[in-house]
């Protein structure tokens, strides 16, 4: 089985790292880390398309990419592996991607990646930022996949799953627990400064707190404890307002503009 990994944290982030070296231990697995060359955290799906992009070497045998986190899977899937890999795995992230931060998120974005061009993929994120039980959060990613080939899911058709995994000790990981997307408030204010030379400067403000963490939502499920898994889709079509809409338009359309 082959593996390609990225992120959104930089190549030289402690989550790729041990995601990396947690998978490279697997029998019979081959694990490729394409990722950037610095942190493009909430780069979302962006593609480099009007600056040249450029792949270096790390002294760790990472390859870094001087673009966005989906630029190094896009790239990878493109030419610069010279082979298709079994699964994309994106992170492990430094903080939590749940809810309305899927939509922001580097993290998921790259794995986003991988699924458009066909192949399953996994965002992996732990909740808390500090790097806390990483070691465990990356062995238990290192079960998951493993499990996951036994059971025949890798290899087959492609799938997009958003984990996001509790900063615990790996004997106090809850089972995974396949969760909806729960919803945010919107974001605190924007910060503004004035930088030395008199110019307002503006700071996007943090993630507002969750305004849905009912039962059933990953939220509520990262507050019990669990791996927290939510498959992700890439249709944002309003399915259930198409007929609204139709009706919306035709009466629109044939309305005298007069």
């Amino acid at each position: 089985m082959k593996i390609l990994i990225s992120n959104d944290d930089g190549f030289r982030a402690e989550g790729i790292v041990a995601l990396h070296d947690a998978l490279k231990s697997l029998a019979d697995v081959e694990v490729e880390v394409v990722a950037p060359e610095h942190n493009n955290s909430a780069k979302s799906n962006a593609l480099t398309l009007h600056t040249p992009l450029y792949v270096h070497r790390a002294d760790n045998g990472f390859r870094y990419v001087n673009g966005t986190p989906a630029d190094c899977v896009h790239i990878a899937l493109t030419g610069l592996l010279g082979y298709r890999p079994d699964l994309v795995i994106s992170g492990i992230n430094n903080g939590a991607n749940m809810g309305d931060d899927t939509l922001y998120s580097g993290t998921v974005g790259a794995a986003m990646e991988g699924y458009l061009f066909g192949i399953p993929a996994i965002a992996v994120s732990q909740i808390d930022k500090g790097w806390a039980h990483l070691d465990s959060a990356a062995q238990k990613i290192k079960e998951i996949v493993q499990q996951m080939r036994v059971g025949g899911e890798v290899g087959t058709q492609p799938w997009l799953l958003n984990m996001n995994i509790p900063n615990l000790p790996l004997s106090q990981i809850k089972a995974p627990k396949l969760c909806r997307l729960g919803r945010r408030h919107a974001a605190e204010p924007v910060i503004t400064q004035v930088d030395p030379r008199g110019q307002t400067m503006y700071w996007i403000g943090n993630a507002g707190a969750a305004m849905d963490d009912s039962e059933g939502t990953d939220f509520h499920a990262a507050g019990l404890g669990h791996v927290v898994v939510t498959p992700l889709k890439v249709d944002l079509t309003e399915h259930a307002h198409l007929d609204q809409w139709s009706q919306t338009f035709t009466r629109l359309t044939t309305q005298d503009p007069a």
